[in-house]
């Protein structure tokens, strides 16, 4: 520790040294420059003086970025960075590590800049998640759009994109823990409140496609913007199709016309989900994502379900799913060989209670929980 004089002094002496720092800087002397500030900040640390070190890590950043080329400038930031992780300063690395995402992503190092934002927005949420939400969430949706540019992390980066825009209209938690109680209030066969969680869940999502095109205006590609709203558009119909569902398990006509009016909704909502991933996948020519067709086979079979529930007969949803893309026959062979095309199929040949077994023997996702109990009480009907 210092006394009160020794730290006057010390500061005094940081103080010298940045000024020392900014002349060279002035000069076109990016290297002394630097060397001047990290000494002074050396002395901050010392000091414990975290604010002034937040002033001057930004500062050297910006002379980085001024005199070095980007590869150095990465790796002056990275070992800067890993300084003030060590020291848990996690507002100053978010600071450092957006100008890292923002150097890297202008190389069109991706994958860097992604983690770098990434790392950013959690660091910013471990500070002061309330002052900070809104930026966290931000760099969160930055992340993924720089993720989803690669093809080694494109994965990642649809769901960072998900996550995030559920962040920026705060329900991401919430709906989690929503549809968890509607799991418990299922399998206790309380049918009327588990309908009722799921449709609030619904709603969380259709609020969420009011701001969607603003937040990625900005995307890459079209593909972003799609791929995220068709995500979007399948949880509010899914989340309203199993509220049905419930309803319908109730046996009580008092509910027949609410069921019928979250099941054409559901419907409405299914065909365009299924209409946008088409145009996605339509123009690729093979190596089809597995994970977005088992999507739009999973919302074909839901609806094909709803339309049975309903007594509907308003479209063929195998003909639904397959016009306008058979040219792409490599598309439409791995479609039929989702495990949810031949429950479609099954549907529409031999009606839904013959493929209730057929239901059982595979994944339902987030609903994998709850599906035995809903099953097993439409086959007592």
């Amino acid at each position: 520790m210092y006394n009160n004089d020794e730290k006057d002094e010390k500061e005094a002496e940081a103080i010298r040294l940045i000024d020392i720092a900014e002349e060279l800087a002035d000069k076109g002397k990016g290297d002394d420059s630097i060397k001047e500030y990290e000494q002074a900040a050396q002395i901050y640390l010392d000091l414990g003086s975290y604010i002034k070190l937040d002033e001057i890590y930004i500062r050297i950043t910006q002379i980085i970025s001024q005199f070095k080329s980007n590869i150095q400038a990465i790796y002056r930031l990275k070992s800067i960075i890993r300084k003030t992780e060590e020291l848990k300063l996690y507002e100053i690395s978010a600071k450092l590590l957006i100008q890292l995402g923002n150097i890297s992503f202008r190389m069109k190092d991706w994958e860097t800049a992604g983690e770098s934002w990434n790392s950013a927005s959690d660091y910013l949420y471990e500070s002061d998640p309330e002052e900070y939400s809104n930026l966290a969430s931000i760099l969160l949706l930055k992340a993924g759009q720089a993720f989803e540019r690669s093809q080694i992390t494109k994965d990642r980066g649809k769901q960072l994109i998900l996550r995030a825009v559920m962040k920026i209209n705060k329900f991401d938690d919430l709906y989690q823990e929503e549809e968890k109680r509607a799991q418990i209030l299922i399998v206790n066969k309380e049918f009327e409140a588990a309908a009722e969680k799921f449709y609030n869940i619904s709603t969380y999502f259709q609020k969420s496609l009011t701001n969607l095109e603003e937040l990625l205006d900005d995307a890459e590609s079209k593909d972003t913007m799609l791929n995220t709203k068709a995500r979007f558009i399948h949880f509010v119909a899914e989340y309203q199709t199993v509220s049905a569902i419930c309803l319908t398990a109730l046996r009580n006509v008092d509910f027949k016309e609410k069921i019928e009016k979250l099941g054409n909704d559901s419907i409405k909502l299914f065909k365009e989900s299924i209409l946008l991933i088409k145009d996605y996948l339509f123009k690729i020519k093979k190596d089809f994502d597995r994970e977005i067709i088992l999507r739009v086979t999973f919302d074909t079979m839901l609806l094909a379900i709803i339309q049975r529930i309903l007594g509907s007969k308003e479209i063929n949803c195998r003909d639904y799913l397959l016009n306008g893309i058979e040219e792409n026959k490599a598309l439409t062979k791995d479609l039929k060989k989702s495990p949810y095309y031949k429950i479609v199929e099954k549907i529409e040949i031999t009606g839904l209670t013959d493929a209730l077994n057929d239901l059982l023997l595979i994944n339902l996702g987030h609903f994998e929980k709850i599906k035995n109990v809903l099953i097993s009480n439409f086959q007592q009907n």
